[in-house]
């Protein structure tokens, strides 16, 4: 409260409104003054960063009369970010906002202020879509609201029908209680006021009222989609989800985690070959290669330090291995390798890596990988051309070596994914290096061609912080060389893990020559072709073209090729899942303490790279 003994704040967040601001504010006032006492009252422009002249007319607006204050904002805060901070500083106990074209009709103003004034609730919101009371809204806004609506009663069991209605009064105590809770500083801000404080056990009011639409109606695909929608997921995990993750629940899901990675291995990988494979193969060179195949991983996590530590996060060998572990874990259950989430997840809650940085190393890992793999067959083929052995290498590409065994269908799908993913990742390095050197922002100039909205900028920056990562990384001559000669490592160690399987099979005798050209050829192109995998895993693109190159390149019976195939994944993927649940023991003592320190990392992280400085004018 102020000595002017100020009652009810309205805040009328404000974004290039120079066309209707001073409208909204004379209407405002006048229809608080034909209910409340003059002096009990404050309007409040919350400009945001304007680029027109609506900070010189509320300047002139809060000169000529005392009940008009202005905050100003040199840079975009979101509307959620104007809201609170207005709220904030402004004087009276019942807090009340609308948007500043009115659309909701402003004889609904004093019963939104009096279900608040009064005590009757904490928090009331008009509503253009209670059961009778439907407002008449063109089909292109009506259709997705209803939509947005829908989604949110039913994840995050939300009583309301309309939470996004710019009609709303709170009580400053109720403010208070919830400000610190609501995370959202753009559109979503409304709505997870209304389902926090419902949370919360306050009471909240909705009434329906008349509304026109006014304005720009059409969806915007960069707020509507990847803001609104990530939103509603987010406030499901932290009020569903994290409160019920403990020791216990954590050990639980690795194990089901595990399992299921097992598990699925049993449908995507034939169990009978395998154990027959691994009955006909001899035990001692497929414990050698399982051997092999662990000692990558300590590699993978030192290239993945590597990585970090060129962005600006220096880690231990130890945890990042666990982390590769953890994710590629993940991959064997998740198609597309939807796993690698799982590590940035991890990363960001256990070591506080900012979620983009966390995509951009993943990303820049990627690439290295692609190419390494990309290079090993290069290297082969080249090798191939100049000898003039390319006979056999055309037999094998035409699928006809592997008779009931191996159909040509397979090795030719195999073999086309494998060259596209190789021609994109070389084309993936170009444009990195060629972007890098331009001082054009070809992000933020894709994303303003499909929003205007604050949005934008927030999306952008994201996007830019992921890209520039990827750039950093292989922009810089010498960390490129240690992350590619650990690529370069890790791929020839999964190499020889192929080929210590196949020659534990009776009567695979090939030449070292032989061999090695088989083994780097029909692995990499084997990666190549399971980068875009049609089950988790990759299991299928994998084997097609590991069978083929050893059949046309090595002369190995197509069976024999295959069994190895099998029993080569199966051996990786078995390694892979005891490494996972051993890091998933390791890290994740408690998860519900890792999303607690994820969250006060983030507010770290927003406080110390705020570059807006709201001013009250």
């Amino acid at each position: 409260m102020t000595q002017r003994g100020v009652e009810v704040s309205v805040v009328l967040p404000a974004y290039n409104e120079e066309a209707t601001i001073e409208e909204t504010v004379r209407v405002t006032l006048d229809r608080l003054q034909t209910f409340l006492p003059a002096d009990s009252v404050e309007v409040i422009v919350a400009e945001d960063g304007c680029d027109d002249r609506t900070p010189e007319i509320a300047d002139e607006m809060a000169a000529a009369d005392d009940r008009v204050r202005h905050f100003h904002s040199d840079e975009r805060l979101g509307r959620g970010g104007a809201l609170e901070f207005a709220f904030d500083r402004a004087a009276g106990d019942t807090l009340v906002y609308f948007d500043t074209d009115r659309a909701t009709d402003m004889k609904h103003l004093e019963e939104l202020i009096e279900r608040v004034r009064s005590g009757e609730a904490d928090v009331a919101t008009g509503s253009r879509w209670m059961p009778g009371e439907e407002a008449d809204r063109p089909a292109k806004r009506g259709v997705p609201s209803r939509g947005f609506n829908l989604l949110v009663r039913t994840v995050l069991r939300s009583s309301l029908r309309d939470h996004q209605c710019g009609f709303k009064a709170v009580s400053r105590s109720a403010f208070e209680t919830l400000r610190g809770d609501v995370v959202d500083d753009h559109w979503f801000w409304d709505t997870e006021l209304l389902v926090r404080a419902q949370r919360s056990g306050l009471t909240v009011a909705e009434f329906p009222v008349d509304w026109e639409p006014k304005g720009d109606s059409k969806v915007d695909l960069v707020r509507d989609v990847f803001g609104m929608g990530s939103q509603v997921v987010r406030l499901w995990w932290q009020l569903s989800v994290a409160p019920r993750i403990d020791r216990r629940v954590t050990i639980t899901a690795g194990i089901l985690f595990s399992v299921a990675a097992l598990g699925l291995m049993t449908v995507y990988i034939p169990v009978d070959a395998v154990l027959d494979a691994f009955t006909a193969a001899d035990p001692v060179p497929v414990a050698a290669a399982a051997a092999v195949y662990l000692l990558s991983w300590p590699l993978r996590g030192l290239r993945y330090r590597d990585i970090l530590a060129e962005l600006g996060h220096r880690e231990g060998v130890g945890f990042l291995t666990s982390a590769v572990f953890v994710s590629q874990t993940g991959n064997l259950v998740f198609p597309a390798r939807g796993g690698d989430a799982v590590r940035a997840y991890v990363v960001k809650t256990r070591r506080g890596i900012p979620y983009p940085t966390g995509g951009a190393s993943l990303a820049a890992e990627r690439v290295f990988d692609l190419l390494t793999i990309t290079a090993m067959a290069g290297g082969v083929l080249g090798g191939l051309l100049v000898t003039g052995s390319t006979a056999d290498l055309a037999v094998a590409i035409s699928g006809n070596v592997g008779g009931d065994v191996l159909t040509p269908t397979a090795v030719q799908r195999a073999v086309q994914v494998a060259a596209a993913v190789g021609v994109a990742a070389v084309g993936v390095l170009l444009v990195t290096v060629a972007t890098a050197r331009s001082d054009r922002n070809y992000v933020r100039a894709v994303i303003e061609r499909l929003s205007t909205d604050a949005y934008a900028d927030y999306v952008a920056s994201v996007i830019e912080q992921f890209t520039s990562g990827v750039q950093t990384v292989a922009g810089n001559r010498g960390i490129a060389a240690r992350v590619g000669l650990s690529s370069l490592l890790v791929w020839t160690l999964d190499v020889v893990t192929a080929l210590l399987v196949l020659i534990a099979f009776p009567g695979v005798t090939l030449p070292t020559t032989t061999l090695l050209v088989v083994g780097f050829f029909a692995v990499s192109v084997g990666n190549l072709a399971k980068v875009l995998p049609l089950s988790p895993g990759g299991i299928g693109l994998y084997e097609a073209a590991f069978t083929a190159f050893a059949v046309g390149l090595g002369g190995v019976p197509a069976a024999t090729a295959l069994a190895a195939a099998f029993l080569d994944h199966a051996v990786k993927n078995l390694v892979t899942v005891l490494g996972g649940v051993a890091s998933m023991l390791s890290l994740n003592v408690s998860l519900s303490t890792a999303v607690a320190e994820a969250e006060e990392v983030g507010e770290e992280l927003e406080t110390d790279g705020e570059s807006s400085t709201p001013t009250d004018d």
